[in-house]
């Protein structure tokens, strides 16, 4: 039974994730654009909400593109510049930065929408729902720092970096591997596919409209008109 579970969650499951995200976003997109917005209540505690929304999302694009490089540089590639260890320190030392400066940020923000009523009041329950699924993320994510400390040898890393690159390349999974890690990891790995999952029916969507482009954006050209003089 045991050996299902596994094979549905690390095996099944991740594409399962994966296909309802990049679908259901793209039906969304094609079906319900006026719901393609943030829900911004940026009037109502600005203060808490410009200090929490500034180190929220500052340490999870950081974070983002911390596991994105991590996991997904082939092995032979890193090794050019870095051992296994070196590469395993590093990752800790940024992910600890990083993972408490979104945590601050998201708690701040948790604590916001969900004191005020007036906020709360124009919160959904998916609002709500999505915050707290990426607080307790943090929180594993955290906690794994701490579970790292006690095999600095990077194995474990390696481990989760070959089952990345795998999924993402669809090549076998080696579903046993991972199955014997620590429960804080596969926890980790399982509510960050459900991050996937949930993603098109929540207002998480709006992360496709960030304006990557906007400085490259080409000038414009504004012309005054010339008042008409009165004979």
């Amino acid at each position: 039974m045991i050996d299902y579970i596994n094979t549905f969650a690390f095996g099944i499951y991740p594409y399962l994730c994966l296909a309802v995200f990049l679908l259901g976003s793209l039906i969304r997109f094609d079906r319900e654009q006026y719901s393609w917005r943030s829900g911004s209540s940026q009037l109502l505690r600005q203060k808490q909400l410009r200090w929490g929304s500034n180190l929220f999302h500052i340490g999870i694009l950081l974070l983002f593109l911390g596991h994105l490089a991590g996991l997904l540089t082939p092995h032979s590639v890193y090794t050019m510049f870095v051992t296994v260890e070196q590469k395993q320190l590093l990752a800790m030392i940024a992910g600890g930065i990083f993972g408490t400066l979104c945590f601050i940020g998201l708690t701040l923000l948790i604590h916001r929408r969900l004191t005020d009523p007036r906020i709360r009041a124009t919160s959904s329950k998916m609002d709500i729902f999505v915050v707290l699924l990426i607080w307790v993320q943090l929180v594993l994510g955290l906690y794994s720092i701490y579970s790292s400390s006690h095999h600095l040898d990077g194995s474990v890393m390696v481990i989760l970096a070959e089952y990345c690159q795998r999924l993402v390349t669809f090549r076998a999974l080696e579903v046993e591997t991972l199955a014997a890690l620590p429960w804080v990891y596969k926890a980790h790995l399982v509510l960050g596919f459900t991050l996937f999952l949930v993603f098109p029916f929540s207002r998480l969507v709006h992360i496709w409209s960030a304006p990557v482009f906007y400085a490259f954006r080409p000038y414009q050209i504004v012309r005054r008109r010339a008042a008409k003089r009165i004979a």
